[in-house]
């Protein structure tokens, strides 16, 4: 048995590296759909709108079986009308980074725009006054407060983000997960290696809280205690 728990613990690399992943993406697309909302252009707002509400109304295994198997068949069926015929099948792993990322990128929407509304206006003016150009002004004014603001449920996403990846056993990727239902059916002894894959878990998300918490210490240095 001490086998099977070694591979669960291989595993669990492949788990945070398609967390890490994932998260990257929806960094992207967050801050992607944030400046969409707050650009003032109306398509740009409505195509973000329509994003953020049809992610989060729909279940994430929905859309992870949508992406994997409906993704498939449509590149295929697309290559089959342009008279080929080569067939792709969609890398387990590039599918579940691309979608957890496209899901938590709508979380991550809501997050920076209202850390982003969190910021006075006045300061943006104010650093353009000055002479600073928009880029230069959002990377010094608005970016630094931006994390402040946006930390708390940042952190909230990431955490859930990181549950979610057990989702990606679902479609063969041989994740800590999809190791300890190999396992379980194996020695039909399934409370010890999902015990073992939840205090994995437990271990990941505890460490990630910790770092979490001490960049929200330092981007919070002399903010009022009220503000936090």
């Amino acid at each position: 048995m001490n086998a099977y728990y070694v591979a669960i613990l291989q595993g669990s690399v492949l788990t945070v590296g398609v967390s890490l992943c994932a998260l990257l993406v929806a960094i992207v697309l967050g801050l992607l759909g944030a400046a969409a909302k707050l650009s003032g252009r109306p398509v740009l707002a409505s195509i973000a709108a329509v994003y953020t509400t049809v992610i989060r109304g729909v279940p994430d295994l929905v859309v992870m079986l949508l992406v994997f198997y409906g993704g498939t068949i449509g590149l295929n069926h697309l290559l089959e009308l342009a008279g080929s015929k080569a067939t792709i099948d969609i890398n387990p792993f590039a599918a579940g980074v691309l979608t957890i990322g496209f899901i938590y990128g709508a979380y991550m929407t809501e997050t920076f725009r209202g850390a982003i509304l969190s910021i006075p206006k006045g300061q943006m003016e104010a650093a353009l006054a000055f002479g600073m150009g928009p880029v230069q002004a959002f990377l010094r004014i608005t970016t630094p407060q931006m994390v402040r603001y946006a930390l708390p449920g940042f952190t909230n996403n990431w955490l859930v983000l990181i549950k979610s990846t057990a989702l990606v056993s679902l479609i063969g990727l041989k994740e800590m997960t999809y190791l300890s239902k190999q396992a379980s059916a194996a020695t039909r002894s399934p409370f010890a290696f999902f015990l073992f894959t939840a205090a994995l878990f437990l271990i990941y998300t505890t460490i990630s809280l910790y770092a979490l918490r001490k960049l929200n210490a330092r981007y919070s240095l002399g903010a009022k205690r009220g503000e936090l």
